[in-house]
């Protein structure tokens, strides 16, 4: 059964664990794309890097492309309840938790294909 990680650590060490981290990239890269957001993380970034990238790219996106970035969350299907709770009054920390959200969203349908195949 699917459990949801707590945090971004905890979700990159179970797609390492499950050896489900490439194909957690993949689904990132996918789905960038798909909302013309060009964004190619190499398959042989490490977990803390993709963690760092990913959070600039959204807090980039939310600053100057916000239409993109809404654009994005849909793609992606972020629940909207989830970014409502997000206490935006802090940028930097809004960017940090919205990379999560979309991390656990990625990692959802990552795990789902593979558990279902």
């Amino acid at each position: 059964m699917f459990v949801a990680p707590v945090n971004t650590e905890a979700l990159l060490a179970q797609a390492q664990a499950e050896t489900l981290y490439l194909n957690l990239i993949e689904q990132i890269n996918k789905d960038f794309n798909l909302a013309n957001e060009g964004i190619d993380f190499p398959l042989s970034i490490s977990p803390d890097e993709l963690k760092i990238q990913l959070h600039e790219k959204i807090y980039r996106m939310i600053q100057y492309k916000f239409a993109e970035y809404l654009n994005l969350l849909y793609i992606i299907d972020v629940p909207e309840n989830e970014i409502k709770q997000l206490d935006g009054s802090d940028l930097v920390i809004l960017a940090e938790q919205v990379a999560f959200l979309i991390l656990k969203r990625e990692w959802q349908k990552v795990w789902f294909r593979n558990y279902y195949k």
